[in-house]
């Protein structure tokens, strides 16, 4: 049995900040944001809505892609970094709000690879026959731990969800292959105190994504025995578009062929792959039979990878 995406959805909120906003927030400009990161706009959650309200938007629109009720769930995975409280957990709250019945819910932390964990933490539940329909949720409600006065972060970030139901798909389809990984040594790059807001330190992390994201995404297309040119779509952590460029270069694939939603929504940490797949795939950019490749890094430092054929 293997196991794959049998649904999508995505949700972000609609109060829109722009790249002229934050020239009146900070010393900054447009020309600045957008050569360095790609960035025009991000979107801002209300203050009335929290981590979790974003998850149940986005887990009932891919609920509905995959033509199932909550009540046929397994099991609920969220990665977030932001969650509403310590604990209970955001992953309890979305069971409860979408009337799965009581099935097995709980979040993870892995920062902006979250989602890629949370995958293929799935498809080991599905493979082996303990869990049918696994919901795997990424959000951030990352305004709340920005700096709206740190010019070198504030530039960055946004809110919002994707979500993917995974459950079983034919033996030529789904998931063909995986990395994750980690290097605690450079945690200090890129994290959160208790009570603080959210520190980087820009130039390393650059340095580390430009590197681990291509090497990942090789990796894993290679573990299946194909080369870079059976690559038929790419979708990278939208973080910054130097970062995604140096892995679509790496695969010498066409820009058509990478997924760019980082000019509209920023970095939104383990929601941003989740929100460009179910993005791209309502545009039918991603095509039954396509050979797609899912590539993240964040904090930890974590990284995290994925090489499926689409469909069911």
């Amino acid at each position: 049995m293997k196991a794959g995406f049998l649904g999508v959805g995505h949700y972000t909120p609609e109060k829109v900040l722009t790249n002229q906003d934050l020239e009146k927030m900070v010393d900054t400009s447009d020309e600045w944001i957008r050569t360095r990161t790609g960035i025009e706009e991000r979107r801002i959650a209300s203050d009335d809505m929290d981590t979790s309200d974003l998850a149940v938007r986005a887990a009932e629109e891919a609920l509905k892609d995959a033509d199932m009720d909550a009540k046929d769930l397994d099991m609920i995975l969220v990665a977030t970094v932001t969650p509403d409280t310590p604990f209970p957990s955001v992953a309890t709250m979305l069971q409860e709000k979408l009337g799965a019945n009581k099935v097995a819910a709980m979040d993870l932390s892995a920062a902006c690879a979250g989602f890629m964990y949370g995958v293929i933490t799935a498809k080991q539940f599905i493979e082996t026959h303990a869990y049918t329909n696994v919901l795997v949720v990424g959000v951030e409600k990352l305004s709340k731990i920005t700096d709206w006065n740190d010019r070198n972060t504030c530039v960055l970030f946004g809110d919002g969800a994707g979500a993917a139901v995974i459950g079983p798909v034919s033996e030529d389809k789904g998931i063909l292959s995986f990395e994750l990984g980690s290097d605690g040594s450079g945690g200090s790059h890129l994290y959160q105190k208790p009570e603080e807001k959210l520190q980087m330190n820009g130039r390393e992390v650059f340095k580390f994504a430009v590197r681990q994201m291509p090497e990942s995404s090789v990796n894993v297309v290679k573990k299946i025995g194909l080369s870079e040119q059976d690559v038929d779509y790419l979708i990278p952590h939208q973080a910054n578009i130097r970062i995604m460029e140096a892995a679509r270069q790496r695969l010498g694939i066409p820009e058509e062929k990478m997924s760019t939603s980082v000019k509209r929504y920023g970095n939104t940490s383990s929601a941003s792959i989740p929100i460009a797949l179910s993005e791209d795939v309502k545009a039918g950019k991603i095509k039954d039979n396509d050979l797609v490749v899912l590539v993240g890094f964040g904090g930890g430092l974590t990284w995290g990878a994925v090489a499926l054929r689409w469909g069911k």
